[in-house]
């Protein structure tokens, strides 16, 4: 029974290492990180990474897991102190801004919004998709959202600011303006405006 309880601790051991060594490799390198490289940063073989991770995703999603539920989370704290449409143009934002500051995050939440199929995206994504869902909706109901927007058209969207930012300066510096401009087209008859008015 002892034998059986160290080599728990030592698998949760090396399950923890494998990730701050993951998390120090995507912040460097982005997702393309060499897994090689993070099991010697680990101090552990390939096979033990792959027995904890056995796809390059699959770490993704663990290495992110705390920061994309504290995003998740971000958006009920918003929608209790702002309006609807504030609340979510903020989170929006702060979304935006996470994707750039955390190489490997726009990558992961891109695949979250795929037209792969629900096997194809990443389990963590669902608390995101939830968020916006849960923002989107209460927009909607206040007027500010247009009613055929998706939750998942505004995340798509918004993966496309960040894009447009990262063109632009690399750093994020116009996520505000490019979002405000996206809402401000998603506002109901924002689509339906006469030329020049």
């Amino acid at each position: 029974m002892t034998r059986v309880r160290a080599m728990r601790a030592d698998a949760r051991r090396n399950h923890d290492r494998l990730l701050r060594a993951a998390v120090e490799a995507f912040a460097e390198h982005g997702e393309g990180a060499s897994l090689d490289d993070i099991a010697k940063r680990a101090g552990v073989g390939s096979g033990t990474l792959y027995r904890h991770f056995p796809t390059r995703r699959a770490l993704l999603e663990a290495a992110y897991l705390d920061r994309i539920e504290a995003v998740a989370a971000r958006a009920d704290e918003l929608a209790a102190r702002l309006p609807p449409g504030a609340a979510l143009l903020e989170w929006l934002t702060e979304l935006a801004a996470g994707m750039i500051q955390v190489r490997g995050l726009k990558a992961l939440l891109g695949s979250a919004v795929t037209d792969a199929g629900p096997a194809a995206a990443p389990a963590c994504g669902d608390c995101v998709k939830s968020a916006a869902a849960r923002l989107v909706g209460a927009a909607q109901r206040e007027g500010t959202l247009r009613p055929d927007v998706d939750p998942v058209d505004v995340l798509r969207l918004a993966h496309g600011v960040v894009t447009a930012s990262e063109l632009a300066d690399g750093e994020g510096r116009h996520i505000r303006r490019y979002l405000t401009l996206l809402t401000e087209g998603l506002r109901p008859g924002a689509g339906h405006r006469a030329p020049g008015a």
